[in-house]
């Protein structure tokens, strides 16, 4: 005989209690969360000022790190920029001195090369002076003053405007000037021109200055600071003053003030100067050439020979035309 199955009812009264008490557990909970809710926000704010106080601190230590690392740098660069600068002037002194080194080398070949054109230019000019010194000289003529004619009616001053004229014998030179014209009291005609040709006044170039007190104070005074190109050799100045100024019936006196003729043939010049200055009735030559002789280069050393070439060319033209040549020393006047 079965037995019949009890039946379970599902809402039971213990089924109910178990719902009841998970609803109460869930009711205490929230209630436990929400007494407990401004104590975790209160601490979690204060834990998050106290993070911003110290990111706010390190903010504040990166800001000064960060103007000392610029102030470094800055520093650095400028180091930089110091240590660029003078590796530049290093490496400018560098090529100054490569450069110094080549010219150096340069010039020591150089004189070398004079030195032999020296040699060679001595050798020319002692065969030249013995030539010259052995063909029979015409008497000199006569001088009333100091040996120097002063019968001309004209005279010319050939002056050499060389940087070693203008550097040892410009007061010399200026003070000759002076003495010459007043060898002259009065004359009918004066003119100044450079050993290359050139005029003091070109108002006056190609015709003569007329003598006046005031045109000798403006000579003298434009004389001292007077300096035209030079190649330091008088010839050019001395056959230009011939051609232009040399004229018939007129007694003209050049006046030749130098110091150096480093180029050339004596003979050469001679020769030219005795085609432009032809004597006239007498034997006398129309144009009287005088010459003063500075000692700059004797008193320099290293370049006697161009003196002595000098002394030679001007000694030989005073002779074949008429004139005197006066040779001067720092110690006085040697004729």
């Amino acid at each position: 005989m079965r037995k019949e199955r009890r039946s379970i009812d599902v809402f039971s009264l213990s089924f109910l209690d178990v719902i009841s008490c998970g609803f109460g557990a869930i009711i205490l909970l929230l209630v436990l969360s929400k007494v407990s809710e401004p104590l975790v926000r209160e601490r979690v704010s204060r834990d998050l000022r106290g993070e911003v106080q110290t990111l706010k601190q390190q903010l504040v230590e990166i800001r000064d790190n960060s103007k000392s690392a610029k102030r470094e740098l800055a520093l650095s660069n400028r180091q930089l920029e110091d240590l660029r600068q003078e590796h530049v002037q290093r490496q400018q002194e560098i090529a100054v001195l490569k450069a110094q080194y080549q010219m150096s080398n340069l010039d020591t070949a150089a004189l070398e090369r004079i030195k032999a054109q020296m040699e060679t230019a001595l050798q020319s000019l002692t065969a030249e002076m013995r030539r010259l010194q052995a063909q029979k000289l015409p008497p000199p003529p006569d001088s009333p003053i100091g040996g120097v004619p002063v019968d001309s009616e004209y005279i010319i001053f050939v002056i050499d405007t060389s940087g070693s004229m203008q550097r040892y014998a410009w007061p010399l030179v200026r003070r000759k000037m002076a003495e010459i014209l007043a060898v002259y009291p009065h004359v009918k005609g004066v003119q100044v021109m450079n050993d290359m040709g050139d005029y003091m006044f070109s108002q006056y170039a190609g015709r003569w200055i007329p003598d006046t007190p005031a045109r000798r104070r403006a000579i003298l005074k434009r004389l001292a600071s007077w300096a035209p190109f030079s190649n330091s050799s008088p010839v050019e100045g001395v056959t230009r003053a011939i051609r232009r100024f040399h004229t018939p019936g007129r007694r003209i006196s050049i006046y030749v003030l130098g110091d150096d003729f480093s180029r050339g043939s004596i003979q050469a010049v001679i020769d030219t100067v005795d085609r432009l200055n032809r004597a006239g009735p007498g034997g006398k030559r129309l144009v009287r050439i005088h010459a003063i002789g500075f000692p700059v280069l004797l008193l320099k050393g290293g370049v006697e020979e161009n003196a002595a070439r000098f002394a030679a060319l001007m000694r030989r033209l005073a002779w074949d035309n008429n004139g005197s040549f006066v040779g001067l020393s720092g110690l006085g006047v040697h004729r």
